[in-house]
């Protein structure tokens, strides 16, 4: 399931930090001047940690798994993972909080496993439903849980500081599969526990 797309004619650092002062110019400043000269560097670190889940698979984040769990088949909820991630379209940041829940059917995953499911798909360019149904999907592909559901609550920079300029605005997205889509108890049970 590894999803990395980088191509593998990457550019160089040294290119992506030329690509930064042109974009410097552009914006009418000048890239040489003393508070602007670390700055290429910076951007092209910044974008090596907001962009690192390119790197990592998701298959092997949520390969090790538990059996030994005295037949528990209820529903396991992680609610209120923080997220940062950055808009596809205009390369701004959204934030937010994912839930996220499943069913297991015989195994479960580390709760901190979830969290670095989150970070992988938040860590690459998104849009926020992409983010949501890919989290589901990784959940329901990897571990074949009886029901997956995931809920993305998140305020857009590219429509609070620009465009519109609707700042307070959340949007939310869910997306559930399995028994959270098939049972409307599970489906009740699970959003219920979100507004506690």
């Amino acid at each position: 399931m590894s999803e990395n797309i980088i191509p593998s004619t990457k550019p160089t650092r040294s290119e992506a930090e030329e690509a930064v002062r042109v974009l410097l110019r552009w914006a009418g400043d000048d890239p040489a001047r003393e508070g602007l000269l670390d700055t290429p560097k910076r951007v092209v670190k910044s974008y090596q940690e907001f962009f690192k889940g390119y790197e990592d698979d998701p298959r092997e984040i949520l390969s090790r798994t538990f059996k030994e769990v005295e037949g528990y088949d209820e529903m396991v909820v992680l609610r209120d993972i923080n997220f940062d991630s950055h808009c596809e379209h205009h390369m701004v940041p959204f934030t937010g909080k994912v839930h996220v829940a499943y069913i297991p059917s015989c195994k479960v995953v580390g709760i901190s496993k979830l969290a670095r499911l989150v970070d992988i798909y938040t860590k690459r360019l998104q849009i926020q439903e992409k983010l949501t149904a890919q989290i589901a999907g990784a959940l329901n592909d990897i571990l074949q849980p009886r029901g997956v559901a995931v809920v993305v609550e998140a305020t857009h920079m590219c429509m609070t500081m620009r465009g519109v300029r609707k700042h307070g605005t959340v949007m939310q997205t869910s997306k559930l599969l399995g028994l959270f889509r098939s049972d409307p108890r599970t489906r009740q049970e699970f959003f219920s526990l979100l507004k506690s």
